[in-house]
């Protein structure tokens, strides 16, 4: 095989400034790093300035829904918020046409009153609030996700990719379901519902607004379980045997709150059993997937007979 000398180095040839030239641009390479890194974290009062412009723009969003409804009064309050008083209401005429059996309603000449000088105005603030907080909700939910995101790893963001996008159809969901279901049982029944025939019924304003409020909103964030069942099996809190174990319970509860809220027929009480049943049984299938439970009862037995092993190798020795 051939060799190969070195060539011979030159007289002015200076190793020691070789070495010195990539250590300097080394040092210069590390400490550029170590800027660009401090210069994207943030600081304890940066991520509060942060914070309060996330939740600037989620009040804005709100004000702005909000407005909007309160200009437009006549529709917003005949047309949806004093809907369900009618008997013209769409839940009770689908009903009437499904059986005569069937067919439930409020009360005939409902009276509403005021109690309060202003009242009507206050109302009118307080539903359009809550109106513009049910409009606003996808785009709260963006800002909690845009504050949240940084902190998250690149695999942790796939896995909840699209959870404002199933948060909000969850919560419009449970809103109309509120609507269009839970109200109108709710109001029948209480209308309906009398102690004694020399007692007339009325409504002041501010109870029915209250009400309404109670029906509607809570129930978009029960539809919001599965998600909330999701991240709790997520973090081990939960899992899908300790949701079978309290199955019997949440029927039970579901079922006597339907029979409350709803006339005295098994439909109406199936009609709003059966969807909140449903959510508690896709909440049981999404923790049993996410956190499925270990068996262990075999994780003894396998140690078992890995000593029994190590036993009868030590005896053949």
């Amino acid at each position: 095989m051939k060799s190969y000398k070195p060539l011979p180095l030159s007289k002015n040839f200076n190793c020691n400034l070789i070495k010195k030239k990539s250590l300097t641009n080394n040092a210069f390479i590390f400490a550029h790093l170590m800027k660009d890194k401090n210069d994207n974290e943030m600081s304890f009062l940066d991520h509060l300035e942060e914070l309060r412009w996330h939740i600037i723009r989620a009040v804005a969003s709100i004000l702005v829904g909000a407005i909007g409804v309160f200009l437009c009064k006549d529709f917003i309050w005949n047309s949806i918020i004093l809907a369900p008083t009618k008997k013209t209401f769409f839940t009770y005429r689908a009903f009437c046409s499904i059986s005569n059996s069937l067919c439930f309603g409020p009360k005939d000449n409902i009276r509403m009153y005021t109690r309060d000088f202003g009242e009507q105005f206050m109302m009118h603030m307080v539903s359009s609030f809550w109106i513009g907080l049910i409009i606003a909700f996808p785009y709260i939910l963006w800002e909690v996700w845009r504050f949240v995101k940084p902190g998250l790893y690149s695999k942790e963001q796939n896995v909840i990719k699209g959870v404002v996008a199933i948060c909000s159809l969850l919560f419009f969901l449970g809103v109309l379901f509120g609507y269009y279901v839970v109200t109108p049982f709710g109001i029948s029944f209480l209308t309906n519902y009398t102690i004694s025939e020399s007692i007339d019924t009325s409504v002041s304003l501010a109870s029915y607004v209250e009400n309404l409020t109670m029906f509607v909103l809570p129930m978009g964030m029960v539809f919001e379980l599965p998600v909330i069942v999701y991240f709790l099996a997520k973090v081990g809190i939960l899992n899908g045997p300790m949701l079978k174990t309290f199955r019997k319970h949440a029927i039970v509860a579901i079922v006597i709150v339907a029979a409350i809220i709803t006339p005295p027929d098994v439909a109406s009480q199936v009609l709003v059993s059966l969807p909140l049943i449903g959510l508690y049984e896709v909440s049981i299938f999404i923790a049993s997937r996410v956190n499925p439970l270990k068996k262990e009862d075999d994780e003894p037995e396998e140690d078992d007979e890995e000593e029994s092993k190590d036993v009868v190798e030590y005896d053949h020795e």
